[in-house]
C-alpha cells in the first residue's frame, strides 16, 4: 500500500481503518467478523485504526483491544476522540483526560498517537438554529477551545498521553480555519472528502461545508489531512444499507448521487470504489478513513486503493455531473 506522509509527524497509509464501522455505526456485523477485518487491514498494510469510544459505544475500541490483546504489531498507530459541549465546561481538562485514560486501558496501549477534539468549533456568539442544544453536547466556542481546550490537549502531550492532537474538522468552516493558522495548532484535522463535499448528518450550520477550502488550509500550514465520509456514510453506494428516512441527510444525499451510480455503471464500476478512488486523488489529502464494518467492504476499499491514481479523464466525468453545489468563498480550482 501507497505511504503518505501525514502532515509533520510520521508517514501513514492512504487508508486508514475507521471505527464506525466496527462499533456498528453503519449497519450491523459480528464482533469476530470486525475483529477479523481488523486483522485483515493490518494484515494488508493499513497502519493507522482511527477509534473513539462514541462509536458503538466503547464497541470499536474494544474490538481492536480484543484483536491484538496488548501485543500491536509493530507500526500500527492509533487515535481516539472525545465530544465536549458546555455541559463539560466545567472541568475540560478532567474531562479530556479522563477520556483517553479510558481509551487506553480499552486498547491495552500505553499512548494514544493523536487524541482528537470532535466537537464542532464555532465563534463565540454562534447559534444552531436547526438545533439549539447543540452547544450544550458537541460544540465549543473559540474562547473555550483557545482558552482551555488546546492548553489541556498540549498537557496530556507533555504527560505522553497522546503523541499529537487534532480537530473533526465538520464544526463551522471559519473556526476550522482559523484554528488551522492558529497557534499552538492542531498536527492533523479530519476533513470531509467525497464527491459530494457533503457533511450529511454531522453539518449543523447552514453555511456550505467548505471541504476543499479546509484541505487546502490545512496544507498550507503544515496540518496533516485525514480525509473522512468517502462514500458519505453509504449515500455513494450502490445501495444504503440501513432504513433511513425520505428527509435524512444521508437519504437525501444517496438520491442526489443517482447520476453519479449511473456513471459508475457505464464505467463498469462499483460506485463504493469509484468514490474511494476518487475521495484518494483529491490534492492534499494523506490518508482516507474507511467506514466498513466487514472484509468484504474492506478488500473493496483495498482493491480502490491498489489501482493507483484515478485516472484524470474518469475524475473529471466525476466533476462535470456538477454534484458540488456550494459558493465557497475561494474557487474550487484555486491551487493549493
Amino acid at each position: 500500500m501507497q505511504m503518505r506522509q501525514l502532515g509533520k509527524l510520521w508517514p501513514v497509509s492512504a487508508l486508514t481503518l475507521g471505527g464506525g464501522g466496527l462499533g456498528q455505526v453503519w449497519g450491523e456485523t459480528t464482533r469476530d467478523e470486525a475483529i477479523a477485518t481488523v486483522r485483515f487491514a493490518v494484515e494488508s498494510g493499513i497502519t493507522l485504526l482511527d477509534l473513539a469510544p462514541l462509536y458503538g459505544r466503547g464497541e470499536a475500541e474494544s474490538v481492536v483491544g480484543e484483536a491484538f490483546d496488548g501485543k500491536w504489531p509493530d507500526g500500527v498507530r492509533v487515535t481516539t476522540k472525545n465530544m465536549l459541549g458546555s455541559r463539560h465546561f466545567k472541568d475540560v481538562a478532567g474531562r479530556l483526560e479522563a477520556s483517553v485514560v479510558a481509551s487506553l486501558k480499552t486498547l491495552k496501549r500505553e499512548q494514544a498517537d493523536i487524541f482528537f477534539l470532535h466537537s464542532n468549533i464555532h465563534p463565540d456568539d454562534y447559534s444552531y438554529t436547526d438545533d439549539v442544544a447543540y452547544h450544550t453536547y458537541g460544540a465549543v466556542p473559540w474562547s473555550v477551545y483557545e482558552g482551555e481546550i488546546v492548553p489541556a490537549l498540549e498537557a496530556l502531550k507533555a504527560k505522553g498521553l497522546i503523541g499529537a492532537w487534532g480537530i473533526t474538522g465538520t464544526g463551522l468552516p471559519r473556526s476550522i480555519m482559523e484554528a488551522l493558522r492558529g497557534e499552538p495548532k492542531p498536527a492533523v484535522v479530519q476533513a470531509i472528502t467525497n464527491l459530494l463535499d457533503s457533511a450529511g448528518n454531522m453539518r449543523r450550520y447552514e453555511e456550505p461545508t467548505e471541504a476543499r477550502n479546509i484541505i487546502r488550509t490545512a496544507v498550507n500550514n503544515d496540518v496533516g489531512v485525514m480525509g473522512i465520509r468517502a462514500v458519505q456514510a453509504g449515500a455513494l453506494t450502490a445501495a444504503l444499507d440501513r432504513p433511513l428516512k425520505s428527509t435524512d441527510p444521508e437519504a437525501q444525499d444517496f438520491a442526489r448521487a443517482a447520476p453519479f451510480r449511473a456513471l459508475a455503471k457505464e464505467l463498469g464500476r462499483d460506485p463504493a470504489e469509484l468514490a474511494h478512488g476518487y475521495a484518494l486523488a483529491i490534492d492534499g489529502v494523506d490518508t482516507l478513513v474507511l467506514g466498513v464494518k466487514n472484509r468484504a467492504e474492506l478488500k473493496m476499499a483495498l482493491e480502490a486503493e491498489a489501482l493507483g491514481p484515478m485516472d484524470q479523464e474518469v475524475y473529471q466525468r466525476i466533476e462535470a455531473l456538477g454534484l458540488r453545489r456550494q459558493a465557497p468563498r475561494i474557487p474550487l480550482d484555486a491551487p493549493i
